[in-house]
């Protein structure tokens, strides 16, 4: 059956998301959600949802939702792109912005998709190795047709100033689209980039601040030009009825967001003191999740141990830059202080 599936297909790997653990009883902090709830005005749409609306197809250039992010950003409608999950957004940049002869350039380690999304269109990757520190040095001869700038990153958790971003994509010569997923945690973003800059897109996601990774909804801002390119190789409705009415009033309520997101980096604080004082080596977090590399044992051991007591991280053993650290999704503060507890135990040779 070889011969029916596309080389490039055969060839490569396809992307492994994060396990959703099932049962009950369990730690859920590897796939970087969010644990508290969304906006109340979620609950009160849901249940005002005329299902006969559900019959039709949904609007498919998301007028409402894409006036409410353009009202949230300073901007106009024309500048707004909704996808189907930030994926989709990244998958279609790739195609709008990158020829058969072109190429796509991330940082290595990043997001672990886009080297995938690159494979699927059979263009050539031109990954950026980050330092030891995991930080980021351009050379000065590189080029590419789009760039995916994740920042601040992930897995490491760090952010990369905005004067480096600034000088690098008005240095560029191809698309670059700043993958902010975890903007809100941060202490600064780039979405001034995305319209001051006619080659920038800045992409956000809610699934991670507004508690919503359920509903598949992301989206970019930038030059209307590059916005209109999207638009014109999306899928016809690509974005369901109930996300885009979910999404909108989510989006209204600045207040619940903001509100979570403080309790995530209280908490982020706390877990980031404790795991140092257990002699942890804990990157500078401005996302929802901790970078650790552990002392005293093994990450994989600890990921190991962790799992066995039904607390879940993240661990990237397939990388020898990344196998002697986990990362840590920011939970409730119980969930915190039960995966501190287990952390502790096992350091101090306890079962």
């Amino acid at each position: 059956m070889g011969n029916l599936i596309r080389k490039s297909v055969q060839a490569m790997s396809g992307y492994v998301p994060g396990e959703q653990p099932q049962g009950e009883n369990i730690v859920k902090l590897n796939t970087n959600e969010n644990p508290y709830l969304p906006s109340a005005d979620v609950q009160d749409i849901l249940s005002m949802i005329d299902v006969q609306a559900l019959a039709r197809y949904p609007d498919p250039v998301c007028m409402e939702l894409r006036k409410t992010i353009a009202e949230l950003h300073g901007c106009e409608v024309e500048n707004i792109f909704v996808g189907n999950g930030s994926d989709e957004v990244l998958a279609l940049c790739i195609r709008a912005f990158v020829e058969r002869t072109g190429s796509v350039g991330f940082f290595d380690p990043s997001y672990s998709l886009y080297p995938i999304l690159a494979d699927i269109e059979d263009v050539k990757k031109r990954p950026i190795a980050l330092d030891v520190a995991f930080g980021w040095q351009m050379p000065a001869d590189y080029s590419a047709s789009l760039f995916f700038l994740t920042n601040p990153n992930a897995p490491t958790s760090l952010q990369y100033s905005t004067a480096n971003v600034e000088s690098f994509v008005k240095n560029f010569g191809g698309v670059v689209l700043i993958d902010e997923a975890y903007a809100d945690f941060a202490k600064e973003n780039c979405m001034d980039f995305a319209l001051t800059c006619g080659n920038v897109l800045v992409a956000r996601t809610l699934s991670k601040s507004y508690s919503l990774a359920g509903i598949r909804l992301g989206y970019c801002v930038g030059n209307a030009e590059l916005i209109g390119a999207l638009h014109k190789i999306k899928d016809s409705y690509n974005v369901n009825y109930l996300t885009q009415e979910i999404a909108r009033v989510a989006i209204l309520d600045q207040d619940t967001m903001k509100a979570n997101v403080q309790a995530i980096v209280e908490t982020r604080k706390m877990v980031a003191e404790k795991l140092a004082e257990l002699g942890f080596s804990v990157a500078e977090s401005e996302t929802n999740f901790l970078w650790v590399k552990p002392l005293g044992i093994a990450a994989k051991t600890l990921f190991e141990t962790l799992r066995s007591k039904n607390i879940i991280v993240r661990y990237f053993e397939n990388d020898e830059r990344t196998k002697d650290y986990l990362r840590v999704t920011i939970g409730t503060a119980p969930e915190m202080f039960q995966f501190l507890d287990a952390v502790e135990s096992l350091l101090n040779g306890e079962s």
